[in-house]
């Protein structure tokens, strides 16, 4: 499901005074922003100049990730929140300028795994020998270099300062939009894998992740696909979790600490927590219907029960009255059932934190 949003710098290279660069910019978000729009891109220009980043000054080497200067940080933190980039950029002298070289010299992990587009002017090879060169850099920086280019001669594209209109420069825009959006898609499990917070699961290639509002829609579709089973077991649709609005779901993953079960970019599982007094509340419990069976829900719940807090006395859950295969997971789990039912039907069950058997489960869910 490609329901999340992409974030593409549009990094402007050249800090010349009069330079082409920031008009060459303008007409690249000009053009191309109605697509990003239809593809969820968010659009971020940024001119390089403006980042006022001295020459290479940080003792550490970029991979250790100890940043000692504040604009090291500020630009840490630009490009670890993008998921692509399209560098617009002249040729100086056979090769990229030395902006661009700086900018990405000062970073390590937080390029890794993203495309990068070019945009390129000049005049004998509009500027195609600087993305040469450029891509030469960015492979071992582990960013994804596109096939697609666009690539500028200025003494053919513009007219008394201004770009001339030109169709087949508009569309070759499009093209590498639509290409770094398709890219950015698909490494998006790479970035997350390679991310801090992350952890294995229990499947080839699987990993947890904190869920956050931003996952809001692929827990809405999961929600909605794990529930109907139980609305037809309980005979009722008055169950919230087929119901939750975008925003209601984005506001309780603000809430709770919840955490999802990924692989190749797909939620395959979920499970949320949260303390209340000195009871641990599990919750939202749900695996994708095609895997289930294969311990999944069992691994996730444990998981959820190995996060409590060291002083919780118990471990609370709720679930439909009539909903047998989850009351048999649980009671096979060390749960029993609290009376009386509650009031929306549902059964409580509880486990005192002191029968918890340790496990290989990650904590910290």
């Amino acid at each position: 499901m490609l329901t999340k949003s992409v974030r593409v710098l549009v990094l402007v290279c050249s800090t010349r005074p009069g330079a082409v660069g920031p008009l060459v910019g303008q007409w690249l978000t000009q053009t191309i922003g109605p697509r990003a729009v239809e593809l969820g891109v968010e659009l971020v220009p940024v001119a390089l100049g403006d980042l006022n980043l001295p020459f290479l000054d940080e003792e550490d080497h970029p991979s250790s990730g100890a940043y000692r200067h504040e604009h090291t940080r500020r630009w840490s933190a630009i490009v670890d929140a993008a998921d692509g980039f399209i560098a617009v950029t002249p040729e100086y002298n056979y090769g990229m300028p030395a902006t661009l070289k700086n900018a990405l010299d000062y970073l390590s992990r937080e390029w890794a795994w993203k495309p990068v587009g070019f945009v390129s002017y000049g005049h004998t090879s509009a500027g195609t020998r600087s993305v040469q060169h450029a891509k030469q850099v960015v492979t071992t920086l582990r960013l994804v270099p596109l096939g697609a280019t666009v690539a500028i001669r200025l003494g053919d594209a513009m007219d008394n300062g201004r770009l001339r209109p030109d169709t087949a420069r508009d569309t070759a825009g499009v093209g590498l939009l639509d290409e770094l959006a398709r890219v950015a898609h698909a490494l998006r499990p790479l970035r997350e894998r390679a991310r801090a917070g992350t952890r294995s699961g229990p499947l080839p290639g699987s990993y947890l992740r904190r869920l956050t509002p931003d996952d809001a829609p692929e827990v809405t579709v999961l929600q909605r696909c794990c529930w109907v089973d139980e609305a037809v077991a309980n005979d009722t649709m008055a169950i919230p979790a087929l119901h939750e609005s975008l925003e209601e779901v984005r506001d309780w993953l603000a809430t709770w600490h919840a955490t999802g079960l990924w692989l190749d970019g797909r939620l395959l599982g979920m499970v949320r927590v949260r303390r209340v007094d000195t009871d641990w509340h599990v919750g939202r419990l749900a695996v994708v219907p095609d895997l289930r069976g294969h311990g999944l829900g069992r691994w996730l719940l444990r998981a959820a029960e190995a996060a409590a807090e060291p002083d919780c006395r118990r471990i609370l859950l709720f679930t439909g009255a009539n909903s047998q295969r989850n009351i048999g997971l649980y009671r096979s789990e060390g749960y029993r059932p609290v009376p009386p039912a509650g009031p929306d039907g549902t059964t409580c069950l509880t486990k005192d934190t002191s029968d918890l058997v340790p496990t290989e489960t990650p904590a910290g869910v």
